[in-house]
């Protein structure tokens, strides 16, 4: 996403922004609300639907018809029967800073003509976060249930409603007609216990107490919403035959009279000084709830006055949500751990003493690097044992100097592992140290390098080291890679360690190995049977033809991610072709290397002396000094000057290519593959010169991979629908894309019918 202000853009790159925030925006909408698996972190969400909000305000013009900012929700999924909500539920309004609540009050003064002294009350409470539900009673009885989905429609859940406690089935003294709205949720509490269960039974796994909440309430059997401890908290109503009172204080005062729970935490506040001191009480109290909360919600308390300013298009003028930043908390880090990647990354990790962080509880974070960690001052120095940071003539550390038995705050962005957000240096102990990196690999020993230029140090290992090999064999028969159908993480772990898959190969090699007549077979191992190994060795049978850029993904290779192996596999054709090219230019690639090495030091030697580098004389040397043989300055070439590939990614597969125990397992398991040529597949493909669009979720691959996939076959992809679109790709919550198409009478199809068409 562009970084360039909003008021340097020019129409041209406005328009093209807009429509990339378009699709992730309504991407990550329907993850969120149609297949509850958030795609974006709250924190990025935000900041993408206000950018987008502050270009369509200076380009109107431009202003999409797929826009997110009219976006509510997402489209009810196919699954439960649609329902029409009488009167729309909107969403909710955004802001951040103690400076906005003033100008939302002024905003509201403004509209009702309410001088800056003149009366005017609101509600603040807490904003649950949880999944949007409206119950609808007639003559006091529960009668439909319904999602908010898109806004205008939800999806019919009456049966699964009426499993949960905290909404009553009947209701004495209320209107005739009676909407209630309000938010099911899971307590931190139930949430644990509830994946504690779903682990002893093989379930899912839910990411947070949000997805737990929205999987249970919209499953279809609801014995198993039944089983699942949600909750309700009423906020809001919808129609009503008769009004419920004058304010809105007093109107969750009666639904509460009436048996529908209501947030206890919910005050009346004089103005926005006593609006934001009442956001940072809950805010104080946030880990103390025992349900997870997102911020403060503001509402004009005069239900008359809220009548008069009345909505905009998605969402009311009377209320909006106070955000709370990404969530944080302070613990003590007890020890610091390496984590060794499948490229050989050495990533401290922070072993923390387990603290709650947005109803997670925490007991790791990540430390990035070993400059983050040790605090490398500023000249590029590290900190040293007893020296002080903090000192008047000490530089500025660009880490945070961490130490163990540090005090630390952690911060959780989205559900991914958290983050340091900073240290309390006033409770450090006397005797905390400075960390350090070890120059070896804690797990082979190998030793533990860092190039030129990177913050990373990595082991040089390769496959010897049983970190790399295990994570390598991962991502081999990952989805994404080669796609072995019952061999997942858990059970490459375990083979790894009984000694039977060491290298990618052997993966192909467990059915004659450890199949029917050999002397340790997969059937006899715990879990396991005669019908669920024959399924295993049907799966990686199936997985031996593969496309020439799925093989060259699945080595694992360093900066070959999917687009750039298919990118090769075009390029070259053939894995010989491609091998050939590789070996040829390894000489021209330890020449280049050289020259940037050389590059650097003069760099440095410069800024040392306070002057310019020529860098491109000192290149220029070190690569003449050894005559690079013409077939290999050309082979490097050729390679390098591949639209997407560039010398970074060259040198990578180089290295990778030239290492001899890597090689040989290279070679081994391209030998066991059955690979198909991207020409041969693409050669008069019904896609050729057709425009694609792919939206909602795909599953057998990564959109990257589809995309790659489609342009191997010659087709163009395009992220929106037009008339000129010729095929529409549409996985669950496919959303306005997938509705434009069913408009304009697009051929649409789903992943298994892609698939099919794909060759793939």
């Amino acid at each position: 996403m562009r970084t360039k202000d909003v008021d340097r853009l020019d129409a041209g790159e406005a328009a093209a922004e807009l429509a990339v925030l378009a699709e992730r925006l309504n991407d990550a909408n329907s993850a969120y609300y149609a297949e509850d698996a958030p795609a974006l972190s709250d924190a990025e969400y935000d900041a993408l639907k206000r950018r987008n909000v502050a270009i369509e305000a200076r380009f109107p013009d431009l202003k999409r018809p797929d826009s997110p900012t009219d976006a509510v929700g997402a489209a009810p999924a196919d699954a439960f029967e649609t329902v029409p909500h009488e009167m729309r539920m909107l969403s909710l309004g955004n802001l951040f800073e103690d400076a906005e609540v003033f100008e939302f009050d002024a905003g509201i003064r403004r509209y009702l003509g309410l001088g800056p002294d003149a009366p005017l009350r609101y509600t603040a409470e807490p904003k649950i976060d949880g999944l949007s539900l409206s119950l609808l009673y007639e003559d006091g009885r529960l009668v439909r249930a319904a999602t908010r989905g898109d806004g205008r429609e939800g999806e019919d859940v009456t049966r699964n409603a009426r499993t949960i406690a905290d909404i009553p089935e009947q209701v004495p003294g209320a209107p005739t007609r009676m909407e209630v709205r309000g938010e099911v949720y899971m307590s931190h509490r139930d949430f644990s216990a509830l994946n504690s269960r779903q682990g002893e039974v093989g379930g899912r796994i839910f990411a947070n107490p949000r997805n737990a909440a929205a999987g249970s309430l919209r499953q279809l059997d609801p014995a198993i919403t039944a089983a699942r401890p949600l909750r309700f908290f009423a906020y809001a109503w919808g129609v009503l035959s008769e009004p419920l009172a004058e304010t809105q204080h007093d109107a969750l005062e009666r639904l509460g009279k009436m048996g529908f729970p209501v947030n206890d935490r919910t005050r009346l506040c004089d103005g926005p000084a006593e609006m934001i001191a009442q956001y940072r009480e809950i805010e104080v109290a946030r880990a103390e709830l025992g349900y997870d909360i997102d911020g403060v919600v503001y509402k004009v308390d005069d239900l008359g006055y809220q009548a008069r300013l009345g909505t905009r298009s998605t969402t009311p003028r009377w209320a909006i949500a106070h955000k709370f930043p990404a969530e944080r908390a302070w613990t003590r880090l007890v020890g610091i751990d390496l984590n060794v990647g499948r490229t050989g990354a050495l990533s401290p990790i922070a072993r923390l003493e387990p603290v709650t962080v947005g109803g997670v509880v925490v007991s790791n974070a990540t430390l990035h690097n070993e400059d983050y960690v040790a605090g490398v001052g500023s000249d590029g120095v590290p900190i040293r044992p007893g020296e002080d940071p903090g000192a008047p003539d000490a530089p500025a550390p660009k880490g945070r100097d961490v130490r163990v038995g540090d005090r630390i705050e952690v911060y959780r962005a989205g559900d991914v592992i958290p983050k340091v957000a900073g240290v309390d240096l006033a409770a450090r102990p006397a005797d905390a140290v400075p960390w350090a990196m070890p120059a070896t690999c804690p797990e082979c020993g190998s030793p533990a390098t860092r190039e030129p230029g990177e913050s990373v140090r990595r082991c040089t290992g390769g496959l010897i080291c049983p970190a790399q090999r295990v994570a390598r064999l991962k991502h081999l028969v990952s989805r994404a890679a080669l796609d072995v159908e019952g061999l997942g993480d858990k059970e490459v772990e375990r083979f790894h360690a009984l000694g039977w898959l060491r290298a990618p190969a052997d993966v192909f090699a467990l059915p004659e190995r450890h199949g029917p007549g050999a002397a340790q077979q997969v059937r006899n191992l715990e879990g396991w049977g005669e019908q669920s190994a024959a399924n295993l060795f049907a799966a990686i049978e199936a997985a031996r033809t593969q496309p020439l850029g799925k093989a060259i993904f699945a080595l694992g290779i360093r900066h070959v991610g999917e687009v750039a192996a298919q990118v090769l596999a075009r390029h070259y054709g053939s894995w010989p072709t491609l091998a050939r090219a590789v070996d040829a230019a390894h000489p021209a690639a330890t020449r280049h290397r050289e020259a940037e090495e050389a590059v650097r030091a003069e760099r440095a030697a410069a800024k040392a002396e306070s002057r310019r580098a020529r860098t491109k004389p000192v290149r220029d040397a070190v690569w003449n000094d050894v005559p690079v043989p013409d077939d290999a300055r050309a082979a490097w070439d050729d390679l390098v000057g591949i639209e997407g590939i560039g010398a970074t990614l060259a040198l990578a597969l180089s290295d990778a290519m030239a290492a001899g125990e890597e090689r040989a397992a290279i070679d081994a398991l391209m030998d066991a593959l059955a690979l198909r040529s991207p020409e041969a597949t693409a050669e008069g493909h019904a896609l050729s010169g057709k425009t694609v669009v792919f939206t909602g979720s795909l599953e057998r691959m990564t959109r990257a991979e589809a995309k790659a996939r489609a342009e191997a076959l010659g087709a163009k992809v395009s992220g929106s629908v037009s008339a000129k679109t010729d095929l529409v790709v549409a996985g669950p919550g496919a959303g306005s894309k997938g509705r434009k198409a069913e408009e304009l009478g697009i051929e649409t199809v789903d992943e298994e019918g892609w698939l099919t068409l794909a060759g793939a």
